[in-house]
């Protein structure tokens, strides 16, 4: 088993409090900003930033469907940690000044792939494939901010 891991990052036109707001909103920015292959978005407990848990499908592939169940943390400020029930899955969210009225965005995602041959495969493709959602995300996390 080998580790897994894709980042994307962004500078945003908002300050990284209105950035990392956004971020921490469980309850109604996330599930305007997530794409098409995350379904059956629902908050379980909290909403907003730690102790919020969170559930959604995602579609990764046309046949690959994984349940998640994630639980949130702060450990520093300007960071979300959502991490996983269901799986080794770990996403984090750290956000930054980038200058004046500006915010850069790093989501980094972590997980214990599989072995074998299939590892192969998902160490190579797995990380492209969650770096475009992660993108997408963004680029509706920007057009929410205005």
């Amino acid at each position: 088993m080998g580790q897994v891991y894709a980042v994307t990052e962004r500078v945003l036109e908002a300050s990284p409090e209105q950035v990392f707001d956004a971020l921490a909103d469980y309850e109604s920015t996330r599930p305007t900003i997530q794409p098409v292959q995350y379904s059956e978005y629902q908050v379980r407990e909290g909403g907003k930033g730690a102790g919020t848990v969170v559930a959604w499908r995602l579609q990764a592939t046309e046949k690959r469907v994984r349940e998640c169940v994630f639980t949130v943390t702060e450990p520093t400020p300007g960071q979300l940690v959502e991490k996983d029930a269901n799986s080794t899955m770990v996403i984090t969210w750290t956000v930054t000044p980038a200058g004046e009225g500006r915010a850069k965005v790093v989501v980094e995602a972590a997980w214990n792939g599989a072995s074998g041959i299939g590892g192969f495969f998902e160490r190579k493709f797995a990380p492209k494939g969650l770096n475009r959602l992660h993108d997408e995300t963004l680029n509706r996390l920007a057009s929410a901010l205005g």
